[in-house]
């Protein structure tokens, strides 16, 4: 599931800032919810079958798929902290005002039809990375295991 940003006019992954008031956790919450209308416990997160499963005195976080930086002018980056996740279920609310409501699941022959003028490269390989190896050999977690 992807959602045609407004302002790139390309589609992309469901993401945004971490607040400075906020773990990386909990922006996934609150930016899963504002961009595609998902409470959290409507998912479950992928996870790597070896992972780290506690850690005395840390509340651990989701391990991502991904962790990139990537070059959005000559001096402005971006860093993305990619997380997969699945449902059986359609979203509890609707997009934010303000968000994208060109909101698309996609197959893998889909994503693979879509050129760069619809989908940045790199969203696109991550897209389907998770479709070829994390949906087959990850598991799914409930997200109460990371608060």
């Amino acid at each position: 599931m992807l959602h045609r940003h407004k302002l790139l006019d390309r589609y992309l992954q469901f993401g945004g800032h971490v607040e400075l008031n906020e773990t990386p956790w909990h922006a996934i919450i609150h930016e899963l919810r504002e961009e595609a209308g998902y409470d959290i416990e409507q998912v479950q997160v992928l996870q790597p079958k070896e992972r780290l499963r506690e850690l005395p005195g840390a509340v651990l976080h989701p391990q991502p798929v991904v962790q990139n930086t990537h070059r959005l002018g000559k001096d402005h980056f971006h860093t993305d902290i990619s997380y997969a996740m699945i449902t059986n279920q359609e979203p509890r609310y609707s997009p934010e005002e303000g968000e994208s409501t060109d909101i698309q699941l996609f197959t893998r022959l889909e994503l693979e039809a879509l050129g760069e003028d619809m989908i940045i490269p790199n969203v696109k390989y991550l897209a389907l990375y998770i479709l070829d190896h994390c949906i087959e050999t990850w598991e799914p977690v409930s997200p109460s295991a990371f608060e």
